[in-house]
């Protein structure tokens, strides 16, 4: 795997992350620099972290991850993206805001936009990478990319939904972007193989 397959491998890692940091960046409204700083390193260091976990398995545990991380994936981002559509019809005194700046929140989500990531330190296995040396520099390009992209979503979002949220529903439209990504994270493996 050449370097440019590398950067179009962690940018293609990192989208989701964007998306659901533009929708992040929607709820936030306005910057908030220490929470920013965190979801976007969250997202940067499991997207990192992962396929080196991933890696460090395959000979062991590769055909049992292979047959289920789109369902775990898919599975967690549903299951945020319903809260979150469900809330979002709550009348206002109801709902329970879906926050981007509670810890638990970004690591349920760093987690499971990273789980495609497993699958990928899996094939940098197959792939020929025998040696800690030979898989640092794709994971730190996916982390670095990722935390940029992240750190862009959400500026992204701050930027074109600050005072707009209330009335395009971004909780709403966050709830169906984690949807969304969850199913094509499910059709990608159950039907594009």
């Amino acid at each position: 795997m050449n370097g440019f397959e590398i950067w179009l491998l962690a940018i293609g890692l990192a989208m989701d992350c964007f998306a659901i940091s533009v929708a992040s960046g929607i709820i936030l409204k306005k910057i908030q620099w220490k929470p920013m700083l965190v979801l976007a390193f969250a997202f940067g260091f499991f997207q990192a972290l992962m396929p080196m976990i991933g890696w460090l398995g395959a000979s062991t545990f590769s055909h049992l991850i292979e047959s289920v991380d789109h369902w775990i994936a898919f599975g967690i981002l549903a299951f945020l993206g319903g809260r979150m559509i469900r809330e979002s019809f709550k009348n206002e005194e109801l709902r329970q805001e879906f926050n981007p700046t509670r810890l638990k929140v970004v690591l349920i989500l760093a987690i499971a936009t990273s789980i495609d990531a497993l699958a990928v330190g899996i094939s940098f296995a197959f792939l020929g990478m025998k040696s800690v040396a030979d898989i640092t520099y794709p994971v730190c390009v996916i982390g670095f990319v990722s935390f940029v992209l992240s750190l862009l979503g959400l500026l992204f979002g701050i930027q074109c939904g600050c005072g707009l949220a209330r009335r395009l529903k971004a909780e709403l439209w966050g709830g169906i972007i984690l949807v969304g990504i969850g199913t094509k994270i499910l059709i990608e493996h159950l039907f594009l193989g």
